[in-house]
């Protein structure tokens, strides 16, 4: 069995537990996933399950020419001050806006500090199916400053930075940060661009009567 297939299958598979259901919206005025622009105003929103360590979720963007749509599940886990977490996410498109990636993620968090892996394959529409791999370091202050350097490897290459300030406002989340990409995700060209992001989560669970 496929190793995303096996963790697919521990995860449906685990035994029930007190679980968190969430759901969420926002807007971005540039949508920019890992460095590389998706779309310009984009809406967004995803519903999540959590229980016992282990996760469950969907998301959604409207990325101009279609839809990207996001599944992903996985486990979190602490030892004494470190986080980890194993899972898999898989990144589909509408209206041949982009092909399907498959990933397996890796982290590892100590204070303010996450160090992200992860390794996958992209369909590639008609052409060879290609595999790559994307590092990050994020770093995040208890005053809501935080900042991310993030890169490719494998058939991917290119790097990019980020430097934000996230905070919530009468329950609504607010980020403005900058990011900078290189030329080698821009197409050729470097880029810079300010984003402006806000959402609101919401509590689904069952309320007791």
């Amino acid at each position: 069995m496929p190793r995303k297939t096996l963790l697919f299958a521990l995860l449906l598979a685990a035994p029930p537990v007190l679980a968190d259901v969430s759901g969420n919206i926002g807007w971005q005025s540039h949508y920019i996933y890992r460095g590389i622009p998706q779309s310009e105003s984009s809406a967004q929103g995803g519903l999540d399950y959590e229980g016992g360590g282990f996760y469950l979720g969907t998301w959604a963007a409207d990325v101009g020419m279609g839809a990207e749509v996001d599944l992903y599940g996985g486990y979190n886990w602490t030892v004494q001050d470190f986080s980890f977490g194993i899972g898999t996410t898989g990144y589909f498109y509408t209206d041949d806006f982009d092909d399907t990636y498959k990933e397996l993620n890796l982290s590892v968090g100590h204070s303010s500090l996450t160090l992200d892996f992860a390794t996958g394959e992209y369909d590639n529409f008609t052409g060879p199916t290609q595999d790559y791999n994307f590092l990050s370091a994020t770093y995040e202050h208890a005053s809501g400053v935080y900042g991310v350097i993030g890169g490719f490897g494998g058939d991917f290459d290119g790097d990019y930075y980020s430097l934000g300030y996230g905070f919530a406002l009468e329950g609504i989340d607010l980020s403005l940060a900058w990011v900078y990409t290189d030329d080698k995700l821009g197409g050729g060209d470097e880029d810079n661009n300010i984003v402006f992001s806000i959402g609101k989560s919401f509590d689904l669970n069952r309320k007791p009567q």
